[in-house]
């Protein structure tokens, strides 16, 4: 559904720096050996370097003094060019290499030499630190003949010395197997479940009769028992499981853990204010998102960094932007907003579904019977606006607001009213690299239906729900609203193009009846105009079926308006008809949970898991926590609730998917500024951030060289590099940070 690629950034290409060939001579080459001359014995040819950097032989193997004051790792770099890769084929990447004085970290990457500079592997080691020779195995993704070996030196502030002897690029070798580290075999949320709420574990085992467990406490007492209920082989995983129920006990405790078949569990918490602390976080986690501010450090230890993309040197900035050539004669300032994801893109398309799950969060809490409001007031989030008297999760989603009115083409122009699709680099960066740091060119890119009916559907929401507080703001969102929808109905097939994903994910949708949906129902909930109620009763996605196994996301936005209109008050002829849909759609999903071995309401055909399959999981969970809002019925409230098991630690991989929370997490999301695992002077994700989780297309070539053949949810590797199965974003978090606030309020 969303590509993104770690690029190159051309070591042979980059405009900002020429390349040095080395001094010439022959140099031999073995039968599978893909690299010339790895053993630098009397010349040091076919090899090059940037021509800031020096180097020679020495030692019996290549040099390289590398000058200090460079802002990027491609900014001095010393390589080889000409590999032949063959698709499918393992290949063994060693090499020795030390720096002086030690402890800086090189990027060593066999990619692309030409456009578009795709990295196929990449790995970051600390020299000298994590030893002084190096071997890994990965599996080619591509045929080529212009492949290349790169050593990235530079973005270290003094000067060093590099060297390295024995590069191999070793072809035909068997790949070496992947064996995660599951741990105890007794599967549980990490976190915590509710006193009064479901308790349910999954045990992996060869046996085939019930078996007996115990719950114990922190001392190692025993506190309840009870039996199994075997499940057989579940698909989604290829194993043999049981399921554990302990609901009946219900008194609060921490470090609790279940103990059966010999395994004990992970340590967790049965307590009702368990998700508070998620409820938080999970909304925190956009403050460090955003571009164009500086982000505290007194806010955010450890997050603190200069505002990115403000036009400060190398950056090109994004307060007057041009559009990609033969788009358009203008430049508009599209400051401010979130970054997408791990990289410096922005895009109206995924924007608009994540702030309209924000401000439905809040939407929610003010209307539903167990909603609190004041849990996301005004100072809750701790963000510079807190104090302001404005509740903080409004103040948070305005910022990414603001930047898609100013996606909107301006008065006068060609398709006026229409917002761009989407704003990011001329061409990909690699990783790591802090906003403030990225030298590339920013563009806007074509507008789009699909873009112009997400800023109207998400700036109609906001115009009834910061009516309170700033109504100045309120009706300039419901006249962008307005024309967005008027420019929409002129325009109704501007398709964003599928291969428009150089630089940014391309974010297609070849289907916009849905989002013409949304946009009528939200502008309909904030004018009860007769027009859009029109609109939506004779809409096919009205009565359409949206609640299927994979239900709603950026390119399927049908479900958000049938949500709200069956939600947020109004005088909808049939409301009570929309309202039974969403029932049904959660009698589906909590069929599919009880069928669930690992009790989750997402089993989508044959197991192939999606993109993004955790956000898709706790979006269906959204379905039920709306059948109980609109019903009252414990057995949704309960579906909901035993959801968030699997995120948090009770799946095949026996880890949380939320980072900082349970004892072990996602810690290695893919990024270019949470990015510890290349660069140990960057933080990791902050606490709360929600990872992709298991997606079978693995389309990175890390996990394809990792996850051959891998089934469902073992499709999952906790690795920066893996940006098909570990990125985070934005419209992920707003799912995390919806689910987290419901169950935060069943406590």
């Amino acid at each position: 559904m969303k590509r993104r690629r770690t690029a190159l950034l051309s070591l042979t290409a980059l405009l900002a720096t020429a390349l040095t060939a080395l001094p010439s001579a022959s140099a031999g080459a073995e039968e599978v050996e893909q690299v010339r001359n790895g053993t630098f014995d009397t010349t040091t040819d076919p090899w090059w370097t940037t021509s800031n950097v020096t180097a020679g032989l020495s030692g019996g193997g290549l040099c390289a003094d590398v000058p200090g004051g460079t802002a990027n790792r491609w900014d001095a770099a010393v390589g080889q060019n000409d590999i032949t890769l063959v698709k499918g084929e393992s290949y063994r990447f060693s090499f020795s290499a030390t720096g002086t004085p030690a402890g800086h970290v090189v990027r060593a990457i066999v990619g692309l030499s030409v456009s578009p500079y795709d990295t196929y592997y990449e790995v970051t080691p600390q020299l000298s630190v994590s030893g002084d020779t190096y071997s890994y195995t990965f599996t080619s993704p591509v045929d080529t003949a212009q492949g290349q070996v790169g050593f990235q030196l530079g973005g270290s502030a003094d000067a060093w010395r590099f060297c390295m002897d024995d590069v191999s690029l070793l072809g035909g070798v068997a790949p070496e197997p992947y064996e995660p580290d599951t741990g105890p075999r007794v599967r549980v949320n990490q976190v915590g479940y509710l006193p009064a709420g479901p308790k349910n574990a999954t045990l992996v085992t060869d046996a085939t009769a019930r078996l007996p467990w115990q719950l114990e406490n922190s001392a190692g007492r025993v506190v309840a028992r009870g039996k199994t209920l075997p499940r057989g082989v579940d698909a989604s995983s290829g194993q043999n499981v049981h399921s554990i129920d302990f609901g009946a006990y219900r008194k609060k405790g921490t470090g609790l853990t279940l103990v059966a078949d010999g395994e004990t569990s992970r340590p967790f918490d049965i307590d009702a204010s368990a998700y508070e602390r998620l409820r938080l976080d999970s909304a925190k986690y956009y403050y460090t998102q955003r571009s164009g501010l500086a982000i505290r450090d007194d806010l955010r230890p450890g997050y603190g960094r200069p505002a990115g993309h403000v036009g400060v040197a190398p950056n090109k900035g994004d307060t007057s932007v041009p559009c990609q050539p033969g788009v358009c004669d203008y430049t508009l300032d599209v400051s401010g907003g979130w970054y997408d994801a791990g990289d410096h893109g922005k895009y109206v398309v995924n924007g608009g579904i994540s702030a309209w799950e924000l401000l439905s969060t809040y939407e929610r809490a003010r209307h539903a019977r167990t909603g609190q409001a004041d849990k996301l007031g005004d100072g809750t989030l701790a963000i510079p606006e807190s104090g302001n008297k404005v509740p903080d999760i409004l103040d948070e989603a305005r910022w990414e607001l603001e930047f898609l009115l100013r996606m909107q083409v301006p008065d006068g122009k060609p398709l006026a009213g229409m917002a761009h699709h989407k704003m990011h680099d001329e061409q990909w960066t690699g990783l790591p690299l802090m906003p403030h740091d990225d030298p590339q060119k920013r563009e806007l890119h074509p507008p789009s239906t699909a873009a112009t009916l997400n800023l109207a559907a998400t700036a109609a929401q906001a115009a009834r729900l910061y009516r309170p507080y700033d109504k100045t703001f309120a009706g300039k969102a419901l006249a962008a609203a307005r024309k967005a929808w008027s420019a929409a109905l002129a325009h109704p097939d501007r398709l964003a193009s599928e291969s428009d994903g150089i630089g940014g994910g391309a974010y297609a949708d070849s289907d916009v009846t849905d989002d013409f949906y949304w946009a009528a129902a939200e502008l309909y909930l904030s004018t009860g105009e007769k027009r859009f109620e029109e609109y939506v009763l004779k809409s096919p996605v009205h009565t359409a079926d949206l609640f299927k196994p994979i239900g709603f996301d950026w390119a399927r936005t049908g479900a958000a308006g049938r949500l709200d209109l069956a939600t947020v008050p109004s005088r909808l002829p049939g409301r009570d008809k929309v309202r039974k849909s969403v029932i049904k759609g959660a009698d589906r999903y909590l069929a599919t949970l009880k069928a669930h071995p690992y009790g989750m309401p997402y089993a989508p055909d044959g197991d192939k898991y999606d993109w993004g399959s955790s956000h898709q999981v706790l979006n269906n969970a959204v379905v039920l926590a709306t059948a109980y809002d609109i019903t009252g019925a414990s057995k949704y409230r309960d579906g909901a609730l035993q959801s968030m098991d699997y995120i948090l630690g009770r799946n095949a991989l026996n880890i949380s998917y939320v980072t900082g929370y349970g004892e072990v997490s996602a810690q290695n999301q893919h990024s270019r500024w949470y990015a510890r695992q290349l660069d140990p002077n960057q933080p990791g994700p902050p606490k709360g951030t929600l990872a992709g989780g298991p997606n079978s297309s693995i389309q990175d070539p890390y996990a394809q060289s990792k996850l051959q053949g891998c089934v469902g949810q073992f499709c999952y590797i906790d690795d920066i590099q893996s940006w098909s199965t570990n990125e985070h974003t934005i419209n992920w978090n707003a799912a995390l940070a919806r689910m987290a606030s419901f169950v935060a309020d069943q406590g």
